[in-house]
C-alpha cells in the first residue's frame, strides 16, 4: 500500500506519542519497521518534504521500440495476418526504413495475443540436397501436382522452379499428365529465360511416368538439358518444390473452383505473391524475385544500413531520456 505525504505525517506522529513502543505500535499499523525508519529519517533530514513519495524513474532501455512503431507493427500484422513475425519484420524494415527484429516483432505481437505459439518445420541434415546449387539457372525443378474443379474433374498443374533462387519460372494447368505436358512447361520457361542449349540449366524431377518417358528424353535432349532424377521414395531431393506445391495447396484449397478459369487466376495470383511478395528466410529473407534478378545484394546492403542507423537512432533517443529524468 502507497500512503501520501500527509498519511506518512500522521503515522509518525502516532508512533510518537504512542504508549506501547515503536515496534509493537507499528505492528498494530501494520507498517513495516525499515519503511517507517526510512520515512523518519527522512523527514528528520528534510521535514515534511522528505516524506513526498519517490517516483523511481522507469527503466530506461536504450533500444526499446517507441511506441508508434510498435502501434505501425500491429496495424501491419492486422492489414497481413497471413504473414509471420519474421516476413512482418522484414516488410517493415524495408518499407518504413527503420530496422526491427523479428524476436521484437514476435513479442509485440505476442503481448498483442496475435500470436499463439512459434509454428516450425523441422528438417534434417540428410533431406537436404548433397550439391547445393551457387547461381540462378544452373538446376531447375519440376513436378506436377493436382486440383478438382467441381463439375469438370482433375487438373494437373506442372512448374519449374529455378533451385537457387526458388522462383517459379514457369507453370501451366493442365488436363494430364504426359510427357508432352512437361515439354511446354520446359518451353515455357526457356522462352522467358532466353537461354541457349549451351546456357541449358540441369533438370531435377521425380520418377513419374511422364518424365522417364522417351519422348521426354528426347525433348531435354535436343534442347542440351541435363535431366536428373531424384532418388525413388525420397521426395525430400525436390523438397523445394514438393514445399511450395504444399504451400500453394494449403492456400489455393480454401477456396471451390467450377470452372478453370477461376482456378488459374488464384494459382497465377499466388505465383506473383510467391515470387514477389513473400520473404524466403532461407534466401536471407529477401523474395525469390529478388535473387533470380540478383537484386538482393543490394536490398541486404541496404538493411544492414538501416539496421546502424536505426541503433544510432535509439542511443541518441536513450540519451535524450536520460538527460531529461536527470534534469
Amino acid at each position: 500500500m502507497r500512503y501520501s505525504q500527509s498519511e506518512k505525517m500522521e503515522i509518525i506522529r502516532i508512533v510518537e506519542g504512542s504508549e506501547l513502543g515503536v515496534n509493537r505500535t507499528l505492528v498494530e499499523l501494520k507498517i513495516n519497521k525499515s519503511t517507517f525508519y526510512n520515512w523518519y529519517r527522512r523527514y528528520q533530514e528534510e521535514g515534511f518534504e522528505g516524506l513526498k513519495n519517490q517516483y523511481n524513474p522507469e527503466r530506461v532501455v536504450w533500444n526499446r521500440i517507441p511506441a508508434q512503431i510498435q502501434e505501425d507493427i500491429l496495424d501491419l500484422a492486422l492489414e497481413q495476418p497471413e504473414r509471420s513475425a519474421r516476413e512482418l519484420a522484414c516488410l517493415y524494415t524495408d518499407n518504413k526504413g527503420y530496422f526491427i527484429s523479428e524476436s521484437s516483432v514476435y513479442r509485440i505481437l505476442k503481448r498483442a495475443g496475435l500470436i499463439t505459439g512459434p509454428a516450425m518445420q523441422v528438417i534434417s541434415a540428410s533431406d537436404r540436397f548433397k550439391d547445393p546449387t551457387v547461381r540462378i539457372n544452373q538446376m531447375w525443378q519440376t513436378d506436377f501436382t493436382y486440383f478438382r474443379v467441381i463439375g469438370w474433374g482433375w487438373y494437373y498443374l506442372s512448374t519449374i522452379m529455378d533451385d537457387y533462387s526458388r522462383y517459379i519460372i514457369a507453370w501451366e494447368l493442365c488436363s494430364s499428365m504426359k510427357a508432352s505436358d512437361a515439354s511446354r512447361t520446359l518451353e515455357m520457361a526457356l522462352k522467358r529465360t532466353g537461354l541457349t542449349k549451351d546456357q541449358a540449366p540441369k533438370l531435377l524431377s521425380d520418377n513419374g511416368s511422364c518424365y522417364i518417358s522417351h519422348d521426354l528424353q528426347a525433348f531435354v535432349q535436343s534442347k542440351g538439358i541435363k535431366h536428373v532424377r531424384g532418388a525413388p521414395a525420397h521426395p525430400q531431393t525436390q523438397g523445394k518444390i514438393e514445399r511450395y506445391h504444399r504451400t500453394l495447396k494449403n492456400v489455393i484449397k480454401l477456396d471451390n473452383y467450377y470452372i478453370t478459369g477461376h482456378l488459374k487466376l488464384a494459382i497465377d495470383e499466388f505465383v506473383h505473391f510467391y515470387n514477389s511478395d513473400r520473404y524466403h528466410e532461407s534466401l536471407g529473407n529477401v523474395t525469390p524475385e529478388d535473387v533470380f534478378t540478383g537484386r538482393h545484394h543490394r536490398i541486404l546492403k541496404r538493411r544492414d544500413k538501416i539496421k546502424q542507423r536505426t541503433i544510432q537512432i535509439r542511443r541518441k533517443n536513450h540519451q535524450k531520456r536520460k538527460l531529461k529524468n536527470s534534469a
